[in-house]
């Protein structure tokens, strides 16, 4: 993705310009590497700025679904930037979005077609649409999916994930989960004051701070008094 250099550029001082991970995407553009692209950063980094951008750019719903779901309720969305969407030759043209924050408005918005997915509990209504949209090549895009999962549902979400991407699939997940972080094969991408670099899950502070409160938990808590 890289900026549209016919149309007028955005205003720096108006939001989401103001979010660093934005202005650098319109700046020096974004080429999504293939298979899997985890976004990771602490709260307000930006992260879940950057995937409703990505979503408004491949015309996707900014609540979730794909590009034809027409659910809306209270817009806080940023408007859509003049960004040039790159696709390799042949590449498909299928895509989701699935956004924690607004997952209760996709369940009814579907269930008006289709199952209802309020009979069941917010993790598994999540990997149950998860699982029935992703079954192939296309592009999926997940905001913050470890907030409705276990454990066990997070790991039923990676091994989802790494037989999409098995499956030619194009995938990008903010999260701050250590464990989706750790999805095999992807590109980590830091989120923070500085925009966005890369990084090896070994050297997230995500990774170096569970580990930390996992070995001495008292410990660790005591120190918040």
């Amino acid at each position: 993705m890289r900026a549209d250099a016919g149309a007028p550029p955005p205003l720096d001082a108006m939001w989401p310009m103001t979010v660093p991970a934005v202005a650098q995407l319109w700046a020096e553009g974004l080429e999504l590497a293939p298979g899997a692209t985890v976004l990771v950063g602490e709260n307000a980094s930006g992260k879940s700025t950057l995937v409703e951008v990505l979503a408004v750019a491949l015309g996707l719903n900014p609540e979730g679904g794909s590009a034809g779901a027409r659910l809306e309720t209270r817009r806080t969305e940023p408007d859509a930037l003049p960004l040039v969407v790159e696709r390799a030759p042949g590449a498909p043209r299928w895509a989701y979005l699935l956004r924690d924050e607004t997952l209760h408005g996709l369940y009814t918005y579907l269930e008006e077609s289709g199952p209802s997915y309020h009979h069941l509990s917010h993790g598994e209504a999540f990997l149950a649409i998860f699982e029935d949209r992703a079954r192939g090549a296309g592009t999926y895009l997940l905001d913050e999916p470890d907030a409705a999962l276990s454990f066990a549902g997070q790991l039923r979400l990676v091994a989802g994930l790494v037989d999409v991407v098995d499956r030619g699939a194009q995938v990008v997940v903010a999260t701050h989960s250590p464990l989706v972080a750790a999805l095999p094969g992807a590109t980590i991408l830091e989120v923070g004051p500085w925009g966005l670099r890369p990084a090896a899950w070994d050297d997230l502070e995500l990774t170096a701070s569970w580990r930390q409160f996992l070995d001495r938990p008292e410990s660790f808590l005591r120190h918040l008094r």
